[in-house]
């Protein structure tokens, strides 16, 4: 079919489908607000459930530049899980939103813990590179000790003595 007739076809199906129709069914179009919505957990025992999408995208503050993410979360439900079309609209709700990958990172475990108190909950968020520097943010619930304090010291390798500030051993 030559490029001419195919296009004007294709005017022709879309003229026919009337406008108000045209977006009418879309209820989520142009909703800025996305909620999760829960249901009753259907197991008694502790179990891990594990949510990840490459389809997350936010704006950056400074630039409004796209930053494009891997998004992880692991939780343990205790009463409520989270439905997972819900999830993906509200993850699709940052699409419009100007915010530091780290802000993001915390909104979205906030929302998660306030939405179906979870025993405990991990979300990951792996940006991709921008300006050759990639960057991971790692936001748990109940918060997780954080610093010096929570890394267990180096084993001791025999022979090996680390060296001071001035260089000698």
């Amino acid at each position: 079919m030559a490029p001419e007739v195919e296009a004007a076809a294709s005017r022709a199906l879309i003229q026919r489908v009337p406008r108000k129709n045209r977006s009418g069914s879309l209820t989520l179009l142009g909703r800025s607000e996305a909620c999760l919505e829960t249901f009753p957990n259907p197991a008694h025992r502790h179990y891990r459930i594990h949510f990840e999408t490459d389809d997350f995208t936010s704006l950056c503050p400074v630039t409004g530049q796209a930053d494009f993410a891997r998004i992880e979360i692991d939780y343990v439900p205790d009463r409520l899980c989270v439905e997972s079309k819900s999830l993906k609209f509200y993850l699709a709700s940052y699409r419009g939103e100007r915010a530091f990958n780290e802000a993001v990172t915390n909104r979205i475990l906030d929302a998660f813990v306030k939405a179906c108190a979870p025993r405990e909950a991990i979300v990951t968020a792996q940006f991709s590179a921008r300006g050759g520097i990639a960057l991971s943010v790692r936001a748990e619930y109940p918060d997780a000790p954080v610093g010096r304090d929570s890394v267990e010291p180096k084993k001791k390798i025999r022979g090996y003595a680390p060296r001071s500030p001035t260089g000698k051993k």
